[in-house]
């Protein structure tokens, strides 16, 4: 079989919509923030929101997987990434996540332990579509049945992670953060 690589790069491409409507918002939330901040707190906050958002989008660019003889191959931006052999991967399913601008899909694999690996560059949303994501997950799921003794693999059972899905973690991670962030902000910049 022929080896596949699946790059995030390939896929990071979004609709020109929705692109469109980020840098309006962004625009519209950058001019209110300057005029209700002082100069100095303004250039505070666009500093650290570029500082936390820039590396993020690097290392997304940066992702890829490889599914070859030797196993899959996952690397999350940094360094060579790590093989997973064959005999190491019970399961391989899409993972369905719901959310407010429609569902994302994502391979992931387990691994003996009971460990969870997506594997970077291969998934599919309405933000990112990916017309042939179906006959690659296939492909992956060929790789993985030849690979494989029928009595390896063994499908995981439901786990409570399983109910913390990204959006349930956005709730509670996302709201922490920028009221931490805005509270440092009016604690520096308040008059004394």
């Amino acid at each position: 079989m022929i080896e596949l690589s699946f790059r995030a790069r390939e896929r990071l491409r979004p609709q020109k919509s929705l692109v469109v409507l980020a840098v309006v918002a962004v625009s519209v939330e950058g001019v209110a923030a300057f005029v209700q901040l002082r100069p100095p707190a303004f250039s505070l906050l666009t500093g650290g929101i570029i500082a936390l958002v820039v590396p993020v989008i690097l290392l997304s660019l940066r992702s890829w997987s490889r599914v070859g003889a030797d196993g899959i191959t996952i690397c999350w931006g940094l360094g060579r990434g790590r093989t997973y052999p064959w005999r190491e991967i019970r399961w391989i399913d899409v993972r369905e996540t719901k959310g407010t601008y429609g569902s994302t899909y994502a391979v992931r694999m387990f691994v003996e332990g009971g460990r969870r690996r997506s594997l970077p560059g291969l998934y599919r949303s309405d933000t990112y579509p990916a017309p042939d994501f179906e006959e690659q997950f296939q492909q992956v799921v060929a790789w993985w049945e030849l690979s494989t003794d029928q009595a390896a693999r063994i499908r995981p059972s439901r786990q409570v992670r399983d109910l913390l899905t990204p959006t349930v973690l956005g709730l509670v991670v996302v709201p922490a953060v920028i009221l931490l962030a805005v509270g440092f902000v009016v604690v520096l910049f308040s008059p004394h």
